[in-house]
C-alpha cells in the first residue's frame, strides 16, 4: 500500500490507472477505522481494480463547538488497517492543501439537506459535499462506497452526483453493528462504561419500533406511534439528548404519516450533551 498525501500526487497515480484502463474504487472516511470502514474497502475491492482510502478530517463539515480539535486520530494505526484490508492507495492530505489560502468555493445540494441533521447541524452538509466533490476530482473514481448508517449523508452524495454529472456509480453499506446492537461509529471511542446503556437506548428502539410494526397491520401504525414508543424508550436514559426522531420516506426523506415498505427511522441523540450519535432502520421488512 501506498501512502500519499499531496493533492498533485494522487491526480498523477490516477491518471496513470485510467491510462491503464483500470477502474477505482474510492472510500472517503475521517478515519479512526473500525469494522464499519473495513467493510466499505471490501466492497469497494468487489467493485474495482484498485481500492483509494481517503482519510482526512474535514474541518469545513464540523460547526462551533463541536468537536474538530477532539476527533480520534491515528495514521500509523489506520494505515495498517488499510494495508490489512489490500488498499493500495492511502490519501491522507493536510488541512492546507485540500483548503489552501484564499479557498473560497462551496458545494450546496438544496431540498435534503434543510432537515434532519442538515437542520441541527448548519453547514455541516455544505462542508461534506464540498471536499467530496474535491475528492471526486482528486481521485476519479469510477465508484464510491459510503455507509448507511449516515444515510442522510448518503442521499445527498447521491443527489449531487445526479445534479453534477459526476461519472460515478455511488453504492451504500449496510450499517455495520457491535455485537451489543450499537451502530459502529469512531465517536463510540467517546463513550465511558457507564454510558453505553444509555448509546444503546437507539438500537433498542428500533428494535421495538420494528416490532411493533411486525404485529399490526399498515393501516393501523402511524409515525407519531413510532415517535412515541422511540422516544419513551430513550427518555429513560437520564443520559440521553434527543436531537430528533423521525419517520421519513427512504428516498425524499420527507416525513411519512403513515407506515410503508419505504418508511425509515432516523434518530439522533446527544449522550451527556458530549457524543452524538444516529441510528436507522428501514420499519416494514428485513
Amino acid at each position: 500500500m501506498r501512502l500519499v498525501t499531496s493533492p498533485t500526487d494522487i491526480k498523477e497515480v490516477t491518471e496513470r490507472y485510467h491510462l491503464r484502463h483500470l477502474t477505482v474504487g474510492l472510500v472517503p472516511t475521517m478515519g479512526w477505522f473500525h469494522e464499519g470502514h473495513l467493510s466499505l474497502m471490501r466492497m469497494a475491492r468487489k467493485n474495482a481494480d484498485k481500492v483509494i482510502v481517503s482519510l482526512f478530517v474535514n474541518p469545513i463539515q464540523f460547526g462551533p463547538n463541536e468537536d474538530l480539535d477532539s476527533y480520534p486520530y491515528d495514521l500509523e494505526r489506520d494505515s495498517r488497517l488499510a494495508e490489512g484490508e489490500g488498499v493500495d492507495i492511502l490519501f491522507a492530505p493536510e488541512k492546507n492543501a485540500m483548503y489552501p489560502k484564499n479557498f473560497g468555493s462551496t458545494v450546496s445540494v438544496t431540498g435534503l439537506t434543510s432537515q434532519l441533521c442538515g437542520s441541527s447541524r448548519p453547514g455541516h452538509f455544505d462542508g461534506v459535499t464540498t471536499v467530496v466533490a474535491k475528492l471526486f476530482n482528486l481521485t476519479r473514481p469510477h465508484s464510491a462506497i459510503f455507509g448507511e448508517k449516515d444515510y442522510q449523508q448518503l442521499a445527498v452524495i447521491k443527489k449531487m452526483v445526479r445534479d453534477l454529472d459526476f461519472p460515478i456509480k455511488i453504492l451504500g453499506h449496510p450499517i455495520v453493528r457491535e455485537k451489543s446492537g450499537l451502530a459502529m461509529s469512531s465517536r463510540n471511542s467517546y463513550l465511558e462504561k457507564g454510558e453505553m446503556d444509555a448509546a444503546l437506548s437507539l438500537f433498542r428502539s428500533i428494535q421495538k419500533a420494528r416490532e411493533f410494526v411486525s404485529k399490526r397491520s399498515a393501516e393501523d401504525v402511524d409515525a407519531a406511534q413510532i415517535k412515541s414508543l422511540v422516544h419513551n424508550v430513550i427518555n429513560f436514559h437520564r443520559e440521553c439528548e434527543i436531537d430528533y426522531i423521525k419517520v421519513v420516506n427512504d428516498t425524499t426523506l420527507e416525513d411519512c404519516h403513515k407506515i410503508t415498505k419505504n418508511s425509515l427511522l432516523v434518530l439522533a441523540v446527544k449522550i451527556n450533551n458530549r457524543i452524538r450519535l444516529i441510528d436507522n432502520s428501514i420499519l416494514k421488512g428485513s
